[in-house]
């Protein structure tokens, strides 16, 4: 049976380089197929990974990913086609629509019509990396461009998306659909959605790579395996906005989703009641190796294609060690 695609990616809270390239390496090294770093308010995703490009020759690399407030869809194109180049063709450039926060905390931009600000990015950046001149959303005096480097071989474009409308998106115009806190019960309706897309799409388009993100709690240690999964849904449902609560409630998860909230009434305590402990199996890897291992089956059955294990911030290197080798391909 040929070997299941697995890829490695690290979170915007990962700020330590050292550990950033230490983890890249690791990944190569081990056998994963890809490795995705997600660009936020610390480094700049490019930066690090033109450093990984040099370091690794085999592994796939991406952004995963930034989101199309801080740069415009010229600067998003240039990096993707000096990565690809620098990496001999490795390179996925992943795009999301990130959060307010960011667009409006760290970049001065509105987050207004984030759908529909993909759509453009993506549309866009495209046109760039195939290269075609600008399409200008508004008339101008000058002359629309196009880039003096464009890419040898296509460079594929994987979307972070988490609404039906984003997901859809993600159908008609990506080559992979990378969702983040997607639970595993839920990966079936937005493989749906990702047909509808497709649908209105061009005629010939495949169905995107299905590569959900799926954030990893590993240890022999019980305790520690709870605590790093509980901190990944308490976290995420209370300090990082409102689209993955809204994604749950969608998707059936409302009582769990009050009963983590009421939980935890300051984001300083990360705690997932007994009761509530279903999230932690639909959004988390988590348990001892074997139990994760395990865990990773029905996500393939459902549908994922290159399952992209999340590894925790700011953890002890030898822990992040004792994920990427517990759960080697």
């Amino acid at each position: 049976m040929p070997t299941r695609r697995l890829a490695v990616g690290l979170t915007p809270m990962e700020t330590r380089r050292e550990v950033v390239l230490h983890v890249a390496d690791r990944a190569q090294e081990l056998g994963y197929d890809a490795f995705f770093l997600a660009e936020g308010w610390g480094h700049d995703a490019g930066v690090l990974l033109a450093e990984v490009a040099t370091r690794t020759n085999r592994i796939t690399i991406g952004t995963g990913i930034i989101n199309v407030w801080g740069r415009t869809p010229a600067s998003i194109a240039m990096l993707a086609t000096s990565l690809a180049e620098l990496s001999g063709d490795r390179f996925v450039l992943g795009i999301g629509a990130g959060s307010p926060p960011l667009a409006e905390g760290l970049h001065d931009v509105a987050f207004t019509a984030p759908v529909e600000r993909l759509g453009v990015v993506m549309r866009q950046v495209r046109r760039l990396l195939t290269g075609k001149r600008l399409a200008p959303t508004v008339a101008r005096n000058n002359r629309p461009l196009k880039l003096a480097v464009t890419p040898q071989t296509a460079i594929p474009i994987y979307l972070a998306a988490l609404g039906p409308s984003a997901v859809r998106l993600a159908g008609e115009l990506a080559d992979g659909w990378y969702p983040f806190l997607l639970p595993l019960s839920g990966l079936d309706a937005g493989i749906r959605l990702l047909e509808e897309g497709l649908a209105r799409g061009a005629p010939g388009r495949m169905l995107p790579t299905i590569a959900p993100c799926i954030p990893t709690a590993v240890s022999a240690d019980p305790a520690k395996a709870l605590e790093v999964a509980s901190w990944w849904v308490s976290f995420y449902l209370v300090s990082m906005g409102p689209l993955y609560r809204k994604t749950l409630l969608r998707l059936g998860h409302g009582q769990a989703v009050e009963e983590v909230l009421a939980a935890n009434p300051t984001p300083r305590t990360f705690d997932v009641p007994e009761s509530a402990r279903v999230l932690l199996d639909e959004l988390t890897l988590w348990g001892d190796p074997e139990h994760a291992r395990a865990a990773l089956d029905p996500w393939y059955a459902a549908g994922a294609q290159m399952p992209t294990l999340t590894l925790p911030p700011g953890r002890p290197v030898d822990e992040l060690e004792d994920i990427l080798l517990s759960l080697r391909p």
